[in-house]
This record gives C-alpha cells, structure tokens and sequence, in this order.
C-alpha cells in the first residue's frame, strides 16, 4: 500500500498561487499573441497606415454610401489610396472589392468621433456638418477638413454653426455660396473654400431609375417629412392622414430615418391606428428611390426629399413648413428667406393644416398646373449642377487641394 502523499497547508498555497500564476500568465501570452496577430492581418488587409495616407473619408451610415460611392469609384478608377471609415457595420463599401480603397468599420457615437478625434491625414471629407462643435473635434494631425452636402438643400440648414470650422464645402449648387458666406462675415470666421460639385448621390440615384420597373399602380401620394418637431406626422399626424386615407388613394408613409430614433412612440402610434387600412403602407427601407417611383405627388415640409423627387421624377408635391422656426438653425442668422423655402412657392403648392379636409380637390389641382411644371425645371437648372459629373469633379477638387496640404 502506498503511503499518502501530504502536503501542509502553507506549501499547498504556494503551490496553488504558483499554478494560478501559470495560467494568467497564459492567459495573457495567448491574448498578446491573438491581438499581434490581428494587427498584421488588419496591416496586410488594409495595405497602408492611415497615417501615412492623404485621404480618409467619413461616412455616418449606410445612408450615405449614394453621396460616397461615384467619389469612391473615382479615386480607384485613378489608382489613389482612400481610408474609408464608416459608422454601419454593413456598410455597402465593403461589398465593393475595392483596391485602392481601404474600408473600416470604426462604431457609432462617440466611439467613432473618439477615434476621428485622433486622425492623422492631410484631408478628411465627411457629411458629418457640427465640426469642433459638439464631440466631433478637429484632430491637429489633419491638414483639412472637407464637407460635402448630402442634399440638394441650403447649406444653411443644419443645425447652428453646422459648417463653421470646416475649411471647405463642395456644394450642388452656387446658389448655396451666398449663406455661408454671409455667415462668415457675421461670425467672423475663416473663409471656406467653396467648390460646386454637384450632387453624387442624385448622379446615383438617376442611374437607378433607369433600372426600374414602369409604374403600374394606382394613384399614389407619398409622405416623406422630416423629423422633430417641425416634421409634418410630428406635428398634425392622424390629422393629415386621416383624410388622405379616406381617398382612397395609395399612401405611403416614408418617416426620416432619424424619427425611428428619436420618434418612435409617435410611429408606433399611428402605425397602430391605420394597422386596418389596406390602401396605407409604411416605408423603413435605406434607399427611398422606389417609393419616390411610385408615387404620383409627394407631401412633405422641409425637407431636402422635396428636390429629389421634384427634379428626378419632374413630379408635382406638395409642401407643408408654414411655421417653421429658423432659430435652432443656421439659417437662423440669415437676413432674407432661404433659397430652399423661396423656391418651393414656385415649383410647390403650400398645404396648410386648414387645408386638411380639402386634399382630395387640392392634391388634383396641383398634378395638372403646368406653372409648376415649368418652374420645375428651372429650379433644377440652379440647384443640380454637373449633373452626373460629381464624382469625377470632387476627386478633381481634392486632388488639387492635395497638393497644397
């Protein structure tokens, strides 16, 4: 019989402290090891260190990719390298087996901002507005900040000091120089170089509609607001959708992005109150080109869909912003109206909520002005510039910008 192997208490603690020991010790080898190792494969994968590259672009989310993607096609057509953070996981850069342009998902909110904030590169373009404002700071390791508008809209329009501390714009149109600079004048601040691009995402989208099918439905009104406070379903609601329902018309209900956020209570609500109404559809897609097909006029506020679906479809809307407050935005400060809210009484018919009970007439009267359908035209002449040329003229711009950084 073999004797019991004892071991006292004070060494089986050591010996237990020493085999606990070995395993952390492990534990952390194994993970130092992992990590070296994604770094080299992230290295091999993304070909070069964004501190090394002149160019990174920024994009918020997957809503974003129409604004990016001619820009992005034109630097890998000309063989310069782009570092392309994005804040969607499933961001559709990364489905383009690109060479040149190298890809990373970098998270939302402020994880992103706090890994922007730390950039190095001589440009950073982004459709991000609120640079040095809020948490998105500007990082000392680059050069220069662009933006480029993501709307055919004021560039007024954002929130206060929306453009403020970038050191360019790249705009649709010239009639969006006069507000910056007017703002610059009143703020005191830099002068911002201003370049008319166009609009890439419009180029995109009008490609598109060459792909779809012919409209074969019945009348259809299409509601896209904007979101907060100002927003049309925010502000009247059942009020304004009631009566539309009752036409028997096709609705489609398009809600902002955003409101699905911020508004999802009040979505919620009205989703449930016309849940039995079969001739009411709710649209959540990312891309809005195939309601904006679909439908024979829109309704809307502020918001910059007026213009796309005004100038791709040359379609009548109708707008509906009669108390809009200009104060929490830039457009604020301005001394006269907006382009934006000056045009639409030319080529739009203003509803008012006392209008309401009278859509049906109203809706009829606006397809068949031909007044509208001409001053269309014109308003589309001002506010969508090198039409299918954007992204050949942005990379145009910071190629030459480049060269000064």
């Amino acid at each position: 019989m073999l004797p019991l192997l004892y071991i006292d208490p004070g060494t089986g603690s050591i010996l237990f402290s020493i085999v606990i020991g070995l395993i952390t010790t492990l534990y952390f080898l194994t993970k130092t090891a992992i990590i070296r190792l994604k770094v080299l494969i992230y290295k091999d994968k993304t070909k070069f260190n964004e501190s090394k590259t002149g160019f990174v672009f920024y994009s918020e989310g997957k809503q974003y990719w129409n604004v990016f993607a001619p820009i992005c096609n034109e630097f890998e057509k000309n063989k310069v390298k782009v570092l392309f953070y994005t804040s969607s996981e499933d961001d559709p850069v990364f489905l383009q087996n690109y060479e040149y342009i190298s890809s990373e998902y970098i998270g939302k909110g402020n994880k992103a901002f706090a890994r922007l904030n730390m950039l190095e590169a001589d440009i950073c373009l982004m459709t991000t507005p609120g640079l040095d404002v809020y948490q998105l700071k500007r990082s000392k390791k680059v050069k220069h900040y662009s933006h480029i508008l993501h709307a055919l809209d004021d560039a007024t329009s954002y929130r206060l000091f929306g453009l403020d501390y970038f050191d360019s714009v790249l705009l649709s149109g010239e009639y969006q120089m006069q507000g910056i600079r007017e703002l610059e004048d009143l703020r005191g601040i830099n002068k911002k170089e201003l370049c008319v691009v166009g609009c890439p995402y419009l180029d995109v989208l009008n490609e598109k509609l060459k792909k779809l099918p012919q409209k074969n439905e019945g009348f259809t009104v299409l509601i896209a607001p904007s979101w907060g406070a100002n927003g049309i379903l925010s502000k009247y609601g059942e009020q304004l959708l009631t009566p539309l329902v009752e036409t028997d018309w096709n609705i489609i209900v398009r809600p902002h992005p955003q409101s699905k956020t911020t508004e999802a209570g009040m979505l919620k609500k009205l989703e449930e109150k016309y849940k039995i109404n079969d001739n009411l559809s709710w649209d959540y897609e990312p891309e809005n080109i195939a309601s904006l097909s679909k439908a024979d006029i829109m309704i809307s506020d502020f918001s910059s869909v007026i213009f796309d679906y005004s100038f791709l479809f040359d379609k009548p809307f109708l707008y509906c912003n009669n108390e809009f407050d200009h104060r929490p935005y830039d457009s604020g400060d301005l001394k006269e109206l907006p382009w934006k809210f000056s045009i639409l009484k030319e080529i739009g018919r203003e509803l008012k909520s006392t209008d309401f009970t009278d859509i049906r007439k109203i809706i009829q009267e606006t397809c068949e002005s031909s007044a509208l359908k001409e001053n269309r035209l014109k308003a589309k002449d001002t506010a969508w510039q090198n039409r299918g040329l954007a992204g050949e003229k942005t990379y145009e711009f910071l190629m030459e910008l480049k060269k000064t950084c």
